[in-house]
């Protein structure tokens, strides 16, 4: 079985084969702290077949460096958007086709970065705390929406366009790796 620590260096001193235990974060911005992530999310889940433990120390990975109120996937699944892992109070479990921040994403095959979710229409409220929502598509290798990932903050315009760009960058990394 390949070993799967971050930073590599660790698999030797320890018996770890699973995955890190911690992560190595030190950067204070927020692209900074990105730039840490991504290779460590990467580390965890290159050679892991499995899509469920992938999504789910994924999102555990984004919610632990950057404090999200909700990180989570949505998961297509015929006409409707399914529940998938995720970390934070409990959620939606089905969203429809071009429904909500999280729908809309899907049918645009595009990111939607929402300052105040209070101001898009339709938008579904699964928690009356989220005050902005960055909702990023994942592709599958034919080029479909496969997922969304969904980020939420209890911050009005918590997201910009820095958060765009890396969790752009994320979504390129699962397909590479779990699609």
């Amino acid at each position: 079985m390949k070993q799967k620590c971050y930073p590599p260096s660790k698999c030797a001193a320890t018996a770890c084969t699973d995955m890190a235990e911690t992560l190595s974060l030190s950067a204070t911005d927020k692209a900074g702290k990105y730039k840490e992530l991504l290779p460590q999310l990467e580390a965890l889940i290159t050679g892991e077949p499995e899509l469920t433990a992938n999504l789910a120390n994924i999102a555990a990975g984004l919610r632990e460096a950057f404090g999200f109120f909700w990180v989570g996937f949505y998961l297509v699944k015929n006409d409707q958007l399914v529940l998938g892992p995720f970390q934070g109070p409990v959620a939606c479990t089905r969203i429809g086709f071009g429904k909500g921040v999280c729908g809309t994403s899907w049918a645009e095959k595009r990111t939607q970065l929402v300052p105040d979710v209070d101001a898009f229409p339709g938008h579904i409220a699964c928690s009356s705390a989220s005050k902005s929502e960055i909702v990023v598509p994942v592709f599958n290798q034919m080029g479909e929406v496969a997922m969304v990932l969904d980020v939420d903050s209890d911050k009005l315009a918590d997201f910009d366009t820095t958060d765009q760009q890396y969790l752009e960058q994320l979504a390129q990394i699962i397909q590479k790796h779990c699609l």
